[in-house]
């Protein structure tokens, strides 16, 4: 199964792919640019942009239907319609070079964010969890690249991927206090797939995960560790991916042009660009954040 081109968007690093469905459109970052894209659905709509002051990485909705972005020192809220935004709180601020990265929300509505440092030195950054007190809980620490995250539909695992682990590891979760424990490594993942990046799950509980460096999206199944399908995108570094459209099978896809030479930019022009694939499953709707 092939991805093809949605948007040409060129993005240096795109992450966090978004489906909004009261807009019923896609958001995603390009995160060194600085810049946020929406997509009007369906194929062939509108794009609008906005560049921020911080690198942002990571965007969800919240109750009111605004988004909410990860940054570079925190979260900010933010109104597509009036431009006007909201800093809500910091996170790993003070901590020279760290940023957000990826992150999701759970069905309590709580907000999940991890950080990296920008030399993704080993083990310094974290998972953390957010209420609607605002107080940053790290679940996980000594984290390296603290990317994708879905939760099982019962409620009781939490998967996370801190990508140089190169797993995807299952988390027991409690999902009245938000507290995780670690389970078991459900994916470990082969040499010569790329290093597992961003994550969304399917209506039948399997994941589905952006590689970078494979030129691929895979989906496995979190039970056994089995690779059950392929999604060939035609970049290298393939970022994270989501499911869109008013029934959710779509999968948006972003990629980045970050790490690859005059020479691969050149053989493969569509870096940075991002695709979409029509699949035979449905993914699970977005949870919207109460913070």
């Amino acid at each position: 199964m092939n991805a093809r081109l949605l948007y040409a968007s060129q993005c240096f690093l795109g992450e966090g792919p978004c489906w909004h469905p009261v807009r019923k459109s896609c958001f995603w970052v390009d995160i060194e640019n600085q810049r946020l894209y929406e997509y009007q659905w369906p194929e062939g709509g509108s794009v609008r942009q906005w560049v921020f002051n911080h690198r942002v990485t990571l965007v969800v909705i919240d109750q009111d239907g605004n988004l909410l972005l990860g940054m570079e020192g925190g979260i900010m809220r933010f109104d597509p319609d009036t431009g006007k935004s909201r800093w809500l709180l910091d996170l790993e601020k003070d901590l020279v070079k760290h940023r957000c990265n990826d992150g999701g929300v759970d069905r309590q509505g709580r907000l999940w964010v991890g950080t990296l440092h920008r030399d993704f030195i080993k083990g310094v950054a974290s998972l953390y969890c957010i209420d609607e007190d605002l107080v940053p809980q790290a679940r996980i620490s000594n984290v390296t690249i603290s990317n994708g995250m879905a939760w099982s539909q019962d409620d009781t695992k939490l998967y996370y991927i801190d990508s140089p682990r190169r797993r995807i590891e299952s988390y027991l979760y409690d999902a009245a206090t938000g507290h995780i424990e670690f389970d078991k490594v459900a994916v470990q993942v082969p040499d010569g797939v790329g290093d597992p990046d961003g994550m969304t799950i399917d209506e039948e509980g399997m994941l589905w995960v952006a590689h970078w460096g494979s030129f691929s999206v895979h989906r496995w199944n979190p039970r056994n560790g089995q690779l059950l399908g392929t999604i060939r995108v035609p970049a290298p570094n393939v970022s994270a991916c989501t499911f869109a459209g008013e029934s959710l099978d779509h999968l948006i896809i972003t990629t980045a042009r970050q790490d690859l030479s005059p020479e691969q930019l050149e053989q493969y022009p569509r870096s940075g660009d991002t695709f979409v694939v029509h699949l035979p499953v449905k993914g699970t709707p977005a949870q919207r954040c109460r913070i």
